[in-house]
């Protein structure tokens, strides 16, 4: 048996007329050989959206139907009444098993007229639930026209993963318990498999048909630290996602990126990583800096305020911890894949994609993420331009993995400059690797490499062209800047490299996005790059998660550049500026130090953040809006053996809404958080996680929800600066999105209606 569901959205007023085609043609309908079936759903959160569900005895059948009258017949009475249709409006499935295909479960259900908004309620519950069960990709809730019958119409990654999840009574129930009741009466479940299919997620007809290979939600194009960020966040959302990498293979050496931000390892353990990093790497525990000989500078960077210090790793180290637990997650990078073209339309985009055995396929994706470094095909396809033009240091510079024989202080990045008259003219950097004596060096290149290009510009990045550098070379450097006696040996790799600096006019532009290198190129001073595609990559991807689900309010994904651009522009300009200096001309170094770990990175001037305060100074000691939430201990929860940590609360995938309350909260008020709970959930779909928190002397309310977490060391009070009543809405990025005191209900919802529109 095959089944056929196609989607359709009709135009405002259009909807009668659309549902009376489809009465006509499902008359003809039955009369066609072979037809078992044929149902019209409504989409139970969109009035205007209706699927028309078909099955058939087999493939001829079906064959028959789509290349006979009554199919042209229905489609042209509904082409005038219905938007254009997009990716994945027809979808062909079977009864049979595939080879290792998705799957899709039809759940039918009764729910009684009486008990409609119990289960509108609780379904909303259930579909942030079970939104992290591994191997669910998504789904949609259907209503039989003039019935109290609903379908739940999931899509899950194998058949394998999804009986797995049903084969364990307790967490099945513990996910649908919200719905539990509905699923015991009236309750039927019909399992397919994805069918491929000729016409299956057909585009419409332009004139010029364009065979389709894969559709999916996201298209990241480049399998760097940027687009394995973004890959992970969607991935670990349930977005169906794919990246491609013209690489043909991951790099083993040979790059530039070492330094890992305090920032980035707080973001690592969230994704899980952070261990795997730790034990790949060694720790950079301060800086040095020599002028001419002298020692200028020296600082600790082991602060005791931050969560994690400074980590050498070597950025292919890095790919290789995030490809692992992309795979972990259902995702592999395709290598030997480049794109060549795309073109774009208001429902996604289509990309052309040369492959490894040179041939082309290609691919229609709902968003595209260009994460493909300083030579970007994304940026040239969208015509992006860098503000100001592309700025270019002239000199040229080279870098060696060399063992390093000399007394100083392990774990110390090395600053040596040598000055003239005041003017730098010549510098070395020495950065710790793991191992011992082992240092990643920067320098000068020899005249010679300057020579070889015959004055021609020579292209940002690794040079291919010229000869690596010599182990000759690195001594020269050495013996010039560093302490008299100082040896190299062991020279593992080399190369020259120049460096550009500039950051686009624009970080994206209809459903196509630049992130990383592909959006800001500067300068290597303070390891900025990798860490701020990083940031790129987590502000973008909850966001694009949101907006495929299509719970996304309609600015939303503006908000990205709005946020992130100016980011970039400062620490491009910062680099820029320390790339010839000793750094002295700072009258507070810690804080640089903090800066450069992106500790103190704000979103403070975005539109999506705000607050509500009964006094000026309110919240005054505690993080603004849009400000890092910092992390604190000392909280417990009832059944809890050992105390929590805040991020315990705020790890996830969702946004956190913390309420807060001490002793001096009337009971009204500490009741109250019940029903904000289930209003925030409702506007949000679900994608708000609440906890209430006491301080020791609050009374705890008999609420079942929210949870009730203590401020037993009084921490989150003291870093919050909260008293009597207040609330902190904390994003999935780990920033403040919204803080009120007191409790400001009216404009919490105002605030959520700029990220979720609403929700569905």
């Amino acid at each position: 048996m095959i089944r056929t569901m196609v989607r359709l959205r009709a135009l405002p007023g259009s909807e009668h007329a659309v549902e009376s085609a489809w009465r006509t043609t499902a008359g003809q309908l039955g009369r066609l050989a072979g037809n078992l079936r044929q149902e019209l759903l409504l989409d139970a959160t969109d009035p205007r959206s209706f699927v028309l569900v078909t099955e058939w005895t087999d493939e001829s059948a079906l064959r028959d139907f789509e290349n006979g009258p009554v199919a042209a017949r229905l489609a042209e009475a509904v082409r005038a009444l219905c938007e254009t249709s997009g990716a994945q409006s027809y979808r062909v499935m079977r009864d049979a098993a595939g080879a290792r295909s998705k799957i899709f479960v039809d759940v039918e259900m009764t729910v009684p007229a009486a008990r409609l908004a119990e289960f509108e309620r609780g379904y909303v519950e259930v579909a942030a639930r079970v939104a992290g069960v591994p191997g669910y990709l998504r789904e949609e809730l259907l209503r039989e026209p003039g019935t109290d019958i609903f379908h739940i119409f999931a899509e899950w990654r194998s058949e394998a993963e999804f009986y797995r999840w049903i084969g364990n009574p307790a967490h099945a129930q513990e996910e649908a318990g919200p719905i539990a009741p509905f699923l015991l009466r009236d309750f039927r479940r019909r399992l397919f498999h994805d069918a491929a299919h000729p016409e299956s997620r057909r585009e419409p007809s332009t004139g010029k048909e364009i065979t389709v290979h894969t559709t999916t939600d996201v298209l990241i194009v480049g399998a760097g630290p940027t687009g394995l960020t973004v890959a992970v966040e969607l991935a670990r959302r349930g977005i169906d996602c794919r990246v491609i990498e013209k690489r043909a293979t991951p790099p083993t050496q040979a790059d530039k990126a070492i330094g890992i931000h305090c920032r980035t390892m707080e973001i690592w353990a969230e994704q899980g990583i952070v261990r795997e990093a730790m034990d790949a790497g060694s720790w950079l525990t301060g800086n040095m800096v020599f002028i001419n000989g002298a020692e200028v500078h020296r600082m600790s960077w082991e602060l005791p305020e931050l969560p994690y210090a400074h980590l050498g790793l070597p950025q292919y180290e890095t790919e290789r911890i995030l490809t692992e637990r992309l795979a972990t997650l259902g995702v592999r990078p395709r290598r030997g894949a480049e794109l060549v073209a795309f073109t774009q339309d208001d429902d996604g985009g289509l990309a052309t994609i040369a492959t490894a055995d040179g041939g082309e396929e290609t691919v229609r994706a709902k968003y595209l993420v260009g994460c493909d470094g300083a030579h970007s095909k994304v940026r040239e396809l969208l015509g992006l331009t860098f503000s100001g033009g592309l700025g270019r240091f002239p000199q040229l510079f080279m870098l060696g993995d060399v063992d390093v024989d000399w007394d100083m202080p392990e774990g110390h990045l090395l600053r040596f400059m040598h000055e003239t008259d005041g003017r730098m003219d010549g510098m070395l950097v020495c950065v710790p690797l793991r191992g011992e004596s082992r240092y990643r060096i920067a320098t000068l290149a020899p005249p010679r490499f300057f020579a070889q290009t015959g004055g021609q510009d020579v292209p940002p990045g690794f040079s291919e062209e010229l000869a690596e550098p010599t182990l000759a070379d690195v001594q020269a450097a050495i013996d010039h800047l560093a302490p008299p006696g100082t040896r190299a040996s062991n020279l593992r790799w080399s190369s020259v490299f120049r460096i550009s600096h500039g950051i686009v006019d624009r970080y994206g532009e209809g459903r196509v996005f630049v992130a990383g290198d592909a959006a800001h190129l500067h300068p290597p001073a303070g390891g900025q790059g990798m860490n701020t595609g990083i940031q790129d990559a987590w502000n973008l991807a909850w966001k694009l998660a949101l907006a495929v689900r299509g719970i996304a309010a309609p600015g939303l994904l503006d908000s990205y550049e709005t946020e992130r651009r100016p980011e970039g522009e400062e620490i491009v300009g910062r680099a820029v500026r320390m790339a010839f200096t000793d750094e002295l001309d700072r009258n507070d170094l810690k804080r640089q130090f903090l800066q450069e770990m992106s500790m103190l990175l704000s979103y403070s001037d975005s539109p999506l953040v705000g607050e509500s305060l009964s006094a000026p100074d309110a919240l005054r000691d505690g993080p603004g809006p849009g400000d890092r939430a910092p992390d604190v201990g000392g909280l417990h929860r009832r059944g809890v053996g050992h105390p929590l940590r805040l991020h315990d609360l705020t790890r996830g995938t969702r946004h956190t809404l913390l309420v807060y309350a001490d002793g001096s909260a009337d009971p009204g008020t500490l009741t109250a958080p019940g029903s904000l709970c289930a209003d925030v959930r409702r506007q949000t779909s679900g994608q708000v996680d609440v906890y209430l928190l006491l301080s020791p002397d609050a009374p705890a309310p008999a609420l079942l929800d929210p949870p009730v977490v203590r401020d037993a060391g009084g921490e989150f009070r003291a870093a919050y600066g909260v008293t009597g009543t207040a609330l902190y809405l904390v994003r999935p990025d780990g920033h403040v999105g919204f803080r009120s005191q007191p409790i400001d209900a009216d404009a919490l919802a105002k605030n959520l209606q700029l990220v979720f529109g609403g929700g569905r």
